[in-house]
């Protein structure tokens, strides 16, 4: 359980840093060249540019620090669950935009980055590190991109950490993160 907490600080500390990112990419974007009144879907559009790049740095914050003991060592594999994962986030914040501004109308800025960046990102984070932990940096989930030694002298590659000789491993729950056998 502390395992979890400490991981839970972390990713709270790295997805701080990609909120800063996000806002102050969107309000930029927001209040210059994609203004509502020169472009009608300037909020939208600057939600996705600010989205994608915080993405990038929550990826490399998370690869790097949250769960560092669980990246895999299939960068490009991994990079794309995390995107894909991300992207799941973006459309649940993007929702929330949308729905504020343009069908309950509620169009300022404040309106904007309390739907976008307040309730789509809450909501957001709540999926994205459920299905980081039990998807994307599930630590059976590494085992499967490197042979696993199989305590009988020859190296297997079976997934969730079971060997050639079809023995299972210990693991950890992806929820509470205590042992489990497998």
């Amino acid at each position: 359980m502390r395992r979890l907490i400490a991981q839970l600080a972390r990713f709270g500390v790295v997805g701080a840093v990609g909120f800063v990112v996000d806002t102050v990419i969107f309000n930029v974007l927001r209040a210059t060249v994609l203004a509502p009144e020169d472009v009608h879907a300037g909020p939208f559009i600057a939600k996705v540019i600010s989205t994608v790049v915080a993405i990038f740095v929550n990826w490399m914050g998370n690869r790097y620090w949250t769960f560092r003991d669980q990246r895999r060592a299939v960068a490009a594999r991994e990079g794309f669950e995390f995107v894909v994962v991300s992207l799941g986030g973006m459309v649940i914040s993007l929702g929330c935009l949308g729905l504020s501004h343009y069908v309950f109308g509620f169009t300022s800025a404040l309106a904007d980055n309390i739907s976008g960046n307040v309730i789509g990102l809450l909501l957001g984070t709540a999926f994205r590190f459920w299905l980081y932990r039990v998807w994307v940096y599930h630590p059976d989930r590494q085992t499967a991109d490197r042979p696993v030694a199989d305590g009988t002298g020859t190296t297997g590659t079976g997934a969730n950490g079971a060997g050639a000789n079809g023995a299972g491993t210990i693991g950890t729950d992806a929820v509470t993160d205590e042992p489990v056998a497998r």
